[in-house]
């Protein structure tokens, strides 16, 4: 199949352009970005060969960012793109050419999530952010969300329930037949059962930038993740004490980066008072990676999965942290 040829606007495009107000982010964001590097990682997912010219696949990346930003379904994205020539601007889509469709933008979506390269995306955004200099490396904040599931937790098996080691229901082994890939865990701070997945991430402490993102079913340990979000380059880690472990002090030390990893007592080694004043200053130090994850559930509409499966809900994952970072370098660029 063809490309379509899109991204040089019109004369009457810039004429109706000068004489309507733009969305200046979407403006700052369209040219703070380096699209030739997206748009190279992408040239991979391209449609079959039938039918008429595709879009590019820098169009509709760019299209799913929209999604994102302002929380939008594909239909609402199609009726959107539409309607508001702010949209075409940023997708380069002139007047006369007709926006891509919900199923366009699903089956791109789908590639895109089952490609992978949603998240070497991410990470070639938040290289360029760090090229420009607004990753400050003070400190990298880590920690993880749970994200239920899109379908409601399955229902323990008719008959005797399997017990756990504590001797409790183990609903949490039950699988649902409608995401076989999200799981069970239980609330560190009390006897909930949640379902569904994990999103493990590390976030720069000063620009709040979001530098990692590990997405995995809700039964994969916090911790288990946790040397997968050292960037190291930070001065140093801050974390709770989930991810205390003697293996990991050793690694910060091996790499050079200073522990601000929360203590844990246990039967044998109580805390002493200093131990117990570090915890209290490293709370605060690790505090704003709470509101990043009431940015993702609340504004980005991460309250619940939105997708079936792993690979499509990593893909949206990192699509939203991706739109949160170029959202932020544009904050922060206007603010220079």
């Amino acid at each position: 199949m063809s490309e379509r040829r899109v991204g040089q606007l019109s004369f009457a495009d810039e004429l109706v352009g000068s004489t309507m107000r733009g969305n200046q982010v979407l403006e700052r964001i369209h040219a703070l970005v380096n699209w030739s590097e997206i748009e190279a990682l992408l040239s991979p997912l391209h449609a079959g060969r039938m039918g008429a010219p595709a879009y590019p696949s820098i169009v509709l990346f760019r299209a799913l960012l929209l999604q994102q930003w302002f929380v939008l379904s594909d239909p609402a994205l199609e009726e959107a793109l539409a309607d508001r020539l702010s949209f075409r601007r940023f997708l380069g889509l002139p007047l006369s050419e007709k926006v891509p469709d919900h199923s366009t933008i699903w089956r791109f979506r789908e590639r895109l999530a089952h490609s992978g390269l949603a998240e070497r995306a991410f990470v070639l955004i938040e290289q360029q952010i760090n090229k420009a200099g607004f990753i400050l490396k003070r400190g990298t904040l880590i920690d993880a969300t749970l994200i239920p599931s899109a379908v409601n937790a399955p229902e323990p098996p008719d008959g005797p329930q399997p017990l756990d080691r504590d001797g409790r229901p183990a609903s949490k082994l039950v699988k649902s037949p409608l995401d076989p890939d999200a799981a069970w865990t239980r609330s560190a701070k009390g006897e909930k059962y949640r379902f569904g997945y994990k999103a493990h991430v590390a976030l720069d402490q000063i620009s709040r930038i979001v530098r990692r993102v590990v997405f995995t079913p809700a039964n994969i340990n916090d911790s288990s993740c946790g040397d997968s979000l050292i960037c190291g380059d930070e001065r140093t880690l801050y974390a709770d004490k989930g991810y205390d472990s003697n293996a990991r002090r050793a690694l910060l030390k091996a790499k050079g980066i200073r522990d601000g990893i929360m203590r844990r007592s246990n039967r044998w080694w109580p805390m002493s008072t200093w131990a117990i004043m570090r915890n209290k200053i490293i709370v605060k130090r690790r505090a704003p990676v709470e509101p990043l994850f009431a940015l993702l559930k609340n504004v980005y509409g991460f309250a619940r999965a939105r997708y079936r499966g792993l690979a499509r809900n990593a893909a949206s994952v990192h699509l939203a942290f991706t739109a949160m970072n170029l959202k932020r370098w544009a904050i922060m660029q206007n603010a220079t």
